[in-house]
């Protein structure tokens, strides 16, 4: 289809949005699209980051405008031949994608920067190996629960293959996290670009950094565009769910609009994630507070802040994004802050993409792909993971890596810059505990929480709250701060895995009883032992914290897992598959002996990365690129069994058992 947008640009036009082009996205670019050699000869440099350490990219003005008027001359001649489909060169395709990130990649990860590109929008959808029979197919009937990220990408994958299903949503609308985070200021911490389904590679990316309304009409969009709403039961909540060995059916029971719902089902995808349930401190006189107060993911739709006192009682991400938006309009605002966090500040985090950009993105053929291809490969598990790591040999009494040390340094020269003249302020506001041993918050430069605190109408408070009283709060100093809101920015109970449903598999065994010893686990993060049939997307120990890639992939990958789980079931006429219980153990204790040397267990902090025995059931440890390739053929008929590491065999007659 012609490009109509591109055939109506005027010389001028396409001359102007050349100079918005990434040099080094645009290597790459040009030379799949042109196979210039002379485009492939412009060399990168490294560009010191901070504590990123050295990053490739086209520096030289020369070399710059080289290949801007290399691009500007493209697109005028493809714009005169009618801008209909340019063709991908699959010669030159590994060479184009290494001149786009500036560096190698190797034969064995290849497949999974191109899936990454998003070249094939169906890179990483389920395809049937070989045409299942009929009515086995249709009898076959799964339940997801959730409409989040995870599940409508399983309900997507469902409807694909052709499978029934029904998605349990116990909120209003799609989204999860999207959707019930609504407070000011919310917005992704991770680049756009790659925050978008492989299957979505054509959504509008208007930001490098979206805010919450536009994560939540992508939702939309998805359940909308790819036909799945019609799947989704609104407003109904599951309530428990329980494996019969002997029909080898899940009885999944919900509460909803029209009361008690139940459905018998094959299988079970829980796309149930970790950051929805509110945690709220137990403080004494809560109850008796006259004004508002409310957890920021219960937001009130018809909430007025303007001129009110409000009292933020947190120091987290949501507490740091919604602080600068509050203030604008507030009377007062304070700070309760028991623990500051990291800020880390990214220029333009809190502007759109100029119009060039998004014009670029739909009339210059595969910039898209290339742009993400670029994006994901700054995160890729060869850079990130030394992230990280603890090096035993380095102790500078504030952090345990030289990497953590140059970007605690990075971070409090931000810090002093911003504070400069408030010495008290600057104290208050620098951790005691290194980076990454929680997550550091992502900040504009210019207009971020340091900001916000140099405000007249704002306080900070670090004494610790002694009680909710009638009037506001009152704190372990003596003093009375009257305030007219109370909102609590004060986390999730994010370790309390699929809570508070009740899961119970074989023999009534409930999931409370497998993890009681130290927390939620899985195997690969999707199965459990003895809960047959039950799939996670988004379980135990896969947040790829600093290990490469997002979230939005692994969901992905764990999915595509599960569906070839239940593929193997419909075509092979078996009824269950489970994990054994010791590759269950021998799995979680590799990941227990990796976690060891991880900075996110640093002894000085407790927060949300680790439960209440120590560990962290939610980042995952392992480099994804081991996640990729354990997810990627249970059935194991593509070589993966010859190619896969000898300690974790997760494939059907290894790992896993079939019955």
């Amino acid at each position: 289809m012609a490009r109509q947008e591109l055939l109506d640009a005027s010389d001028e036009a396409i001359d102007d949005a050349a100079n918005f082009l990434d040099p080094i996205v645009l290597r790459g670019l040009l030379y799949q699209l042109t196979g210039d050699a002379s485009v492939a000869a412009i060399p990168h440099v490294m560009v010191p980051m901070g504590f990123r350490g050295e990053l490739p990219g086209i520096t030289d003005p020369v070399h710059i405008a080289f290949l801007r008027a290399k691009a500007a001359a493209f697109l005028k001649a493809y714009r005169d031949a009618g801008a209909g489909d340019w063709p991908l060169s699959q010669e030159r395709l590994h060479r184009s994608m290494e001149l786009a990130v500036g560096g190698t990649i190797s034969e064995d990860e290849r497949e999974l920067w191109i899936e990454q590109m998003a070249l094939d929008p169906a890179a990483r959808c389920f395809s049937w190996r070989r045409e299942p029979d009929a009515a086995r197919k249709d009898n076959f009937m799964v339940v997801v629960v959730g409409a989040g990220m995870g599940g409508l990408n399983a309900a997507v994958q469902l409807k694909r293959a052709g499978i029934p299903f029904v998605v349990v949503e116990k909120n209003k609308g799609v989204g999860g996290t999207w959707h019930e985070n609504r407070y000011p200021g919310a917005r992704v911490d991770t680049p756009s670009r790659a925050y978008a389904h492989i299957f979505a590679v054509g959504y509008p990316c208007l930001s490098p950094f979206a805010a919450q309304p536009v994560n939540e009409g992508y939702f939309n969009w998805i359940a909308d565009n790819f036909g799945v709403r019609d799947h989704i039961l609104f407003d109904t909540e599951v309530t428990d769910m329980a494996w019969d060995e002997a029909s080898k059916r899940w009885t999944v029971n919900a509460i909803g609009p029209d009361g008690a719902r139940q459905w018998q089902a094959q299988a079970v995808i829980s796309a149930v994630g970790c950051f929805n349930r509110p945690q709220i401190p137990d403080f004494p006189g809560a109850d008796s507070f006259a004004g508002t107060s409310f957890h920021t993911t219960r937001w009130p739709d018809d909430i007025d802040l303007a001129g009110k006192r409000i009292a933020v009682i947190g120091s987290g991400a949501t507490s740091y994004q919604m602080i600068p938006e509050l203030v604008k309009d507030a009377g007062h605002l304070t700070l309760f802050q028991r623990t500051p966090s990291w800020c880390i500040d990214i220029p333009g985090y809190l502007h759109p993409f100029p119009p060039q950009v998004s014009w670029l993105d739909r009339n210059f053929p595969w910039l898209v792909n290339f742009a993400r291809l670029q994006a994901s490969w700054l995160a890729n598990p060869e850079s990130f993971q030394r992230i990280i790591e603890i090096d035993p040999n380095f102790d500078d009494g504030h952090t345990r890596s030289p990497i953590v040390s140059a970007m605690r340094a990075q971070c409090l020269a931000f810090l002093h810059r911003k504070l400069d003249g408030h010495p008290e302020l600057i104290a208050k506001m620098t951790p005691i505990g290194p980076p990454l041993a929680s997550r550091p918050v992502v900040v504009d430069p210019h207009d971020g929480i340091y900001d916000a605190l140099l405000r007249d109408n704002v306080s900070l408070v670090t004494a610790p709250i002694a009680a909710i009283t009638p009037d506001g709060i009152s704190t372990a100093d003596g003093a009375e701060h009257p305030v007219d809101v109370i909102i609590y920015a004060t986390g999730f109970k994010a370790h309390q895995f699929l809570w508070p449903m009740d899961v119970r598999g074989r023999d009534g065994r409930s999931l409370d009883a497998l993890w009681q010893k130290d927390g939620a686990r899985a195997y690969i993060g999707a199965m459990i032992p003895g809960f047959p049939n039950f799939f996670m997307v988004y379980g135990p120990n896969i947040t790829p914290f600093f290990s490469g890639l997002g979230m939005i992939e692994m969901e992905e990958l764990a999915t595509r897992f599960a569906m070839q789980c239940i593929e193997a079931l419909i075509l092979d006429e078996r009824q269950s598959v489970d994990v054994k219980a010791e590759a269950y153990a021998k799995y979680n204790s590799e990941l227990d002996r990796r976690e060891k040397t991880k900075a996110y267990l640093d002894p000085r902090v407790q927060n949300a990365f680790k439960n209440e025995f120590g560990r962290s059931a939610i980042n995952c440890p392992f480099d994804v690129r081991l996640m990729w390739n354990w997810w990627r053929d249970p059935a194991g008929e593509n070589g993966m069994r010859e190619k896969a590491d000898p300690l974790i065999r997760p494939f059907l007659g290894e790992d896993l058992l079939v019955d």
